[in-house]
């Protein structure tokens, strides 16, 4: 049996059967909707999922004539999605607890790979879906152009967007937060300093979800789709940005794995940046 659980605790389910597929995925919708470099889904017979609480709080989003996605209304982490005509549930790994018992299969969607990110690991990549599973290349989302000095971002929907200049830092966070946040093997957050930030739109429709029990440690998401959008600490003049949701190249490159003594049990660091067991020293 493995339980999954969102970043606030509303929304519950469990997996009682053995999953049968683990994929990375790097298509730009997932990139939104999870905020970070790729998303990684496990599937199991439609047979073997349960919802044990919340599912009055997931909230569904058509991204596309093909497809729905769904996430807590509360904390914005990414739902499963249960496939009842397919035989099949579809479950974000990264708010599954303990070791599922699988391993990544493949990298897909790579033809819509962030620019910011290398694959390092040997696993094969797909441009689009594997063959075996249909092929196509997905919903092709509209170019934005680069900015010099600015990278230009949005939720999944597009109401929301924003852009940011002179980042400070960028980190793949491994915590069991910040997976359980973007419902991802990690996330990748670049911090910025509150000057440097700015909504362009959409920006009431940005809702931030606190960890009671955190000192700091919050996410924020677009209330329409879903998709994750920077945090803005006005106190601490920081804003926190999830990478994955960016349109454009940051100009800057993941300096870092932090928190890896949290790492996921089925996820491999491969990229040879240096790995913290918490935050870096300074």
């Amino acid at each position: 049996m493995t339980r999954g659980v969102c970043l606030c605790g509303a929304v519950e389910y469990r997996v009682s059967g053995p999953f049968t597929m683990m994929m990375h995925c790097h298509c730009s919708m997932c990139r939104k909707h999870h905020g970070a470099a790729f998303a990684t889904f496990v599937a199991a017979p439609y047979a073997a999922f349960e919802w044990v609480r919340g599912k009055e709080a997931v909230v569904a989003y058509k991204s596309s004539e093909h497809g729905t996605r769904s996430y807590c209304r509360h904390c914005g982490s990414v739902a499963p999605m249960p496939m009842p005509d397919a035989g099949l549930a579809v479950v974000p790994a990264g708010n599954l607890e303990g070791d599922p018992g699988i391993r990544p299969q493949a990298h897909i969607f790579v033809g819509s790979k962030a620019a910011w990110y290398t694959i390092t690991d040997s696993l094969p990549q797909h441009a689009g879906m594997p063959p075996e599973f249909g092929g196509g290349m997905g919903v092709a989302r509209p170019a934005v152009a680069q900015r010099e000095g600015v990278a230009d971002g949005s939720c999944l929907c597009g109401e929301v967007a924003y852009e940011v200049s002179a980042p400070v830092r960028m980190y793949h966070c491994h915590c069991g937060r910040c997976r359980r946040a973007r419902s991802a093997a990690h996330t990748t957050n670049m911090f910025s300093n509150l000057a440097d930030f700015s909504f362009t739109r959409g920006e009431e429709l940005v809702a931030q979800y606190k960890v009671p029990e955190a000192l700091r440690f919050g996410v924020a998401f677009c209330t329409r789709c879903g998709g994750k959008v920077p945090r803005v600490s006005r106190e601490r003049g920081v804003v926190v940005v999830p990478v994955g949701a960016l349109d454009t190249d940051p100009g800057m490159r993941p300096q870092a794995n932090i928190y890896v003594a949290s790492k996921a049990p089925w996820y491999e660091i491969t990229d040879g940046l240096p790995q913290y067991a918490e935050m870096p020293p300074a």
